[in-house]
């Protein structure tokens, strides 16, 4: 190739990612777990932070027992805040507008997680992150489902309503959209 003209290879782990996450919304959810797991053991737990981020936020919906869904919705909160902390290189990472969108989605998501394990005060703190993170989504299809998924659980916790039958769970209509990794 001339001189500048070198091409960098595309990342492939977004694609790879939304492969499997077409997998599980068509219903296999054993599988999509399987795969996400070999995904996240590549990636490994100092891969790039979007990735990580994205992986495990996805992967959260795949767990059958409460407490491993929390595990990983941490995981992502974690791995975005890396991205969106107060660090000068987190500010100039690429993902870090993806990260700060997701934001909102991963506070939801760990509401609902603590709301389920019976952790109302640790459920009412999360939402309140949502809520306020959600302000700087756009009013978009995105945004207005996170929103609408926020005021949801809202109204649950205020109602006093929870566990495992609640309308949140994975794949319930309390659950936030999510964006394509």
């Amino acid at each position: 190739m001339a001189q500048g003209q070198e091409q960098t290879a595309p990342d492939a782990v977004p694609t790879r990612i939304g492969q499997v996450v077409m997998l599980h919304h068509a219903g296999d959810r054993e599988e999509a777990r399987d795969r996400f797991l070999g995904l996240w053991a590549e990636i490994g737990e100092h891969g790039d932070a979007l990735h990580r981020c994205t992986l495990a936020h996805y992967l959260a919906d795949t767990q059958d027992d409460p407490a491993d869904e929390l595990a990983w919705d941490l995981r992502a909160l974690s791995a975005a805040e890396e991205l969106t902390g107060e660090r000068p290189a987190a500010a100039r990472h690429p993902g870090a507008p993806a990260a700060r969108a997701l934001t909102p989605s991963l506070h939801l998501n760990l509401a609902a997680d603590y709301d389920r394990l019976g952790r109302r005060e640790a459920a009412r703190a999360h939402l309140g992150r949502a809520r306020a993170a959600a302000e700087h989504l756009a009013p978009d299809r995105y945004g207005e489902g996170v929103r609408a998924a926020i005021d949801r659980l809202g109204r649950r916790l205020d109602d006093g309503g929870h566990g495992p039958d609640a309308p949140d769970r994975p794949g319930g209509p309390g659950r936030p959209p999510r964006q394509r990794p």
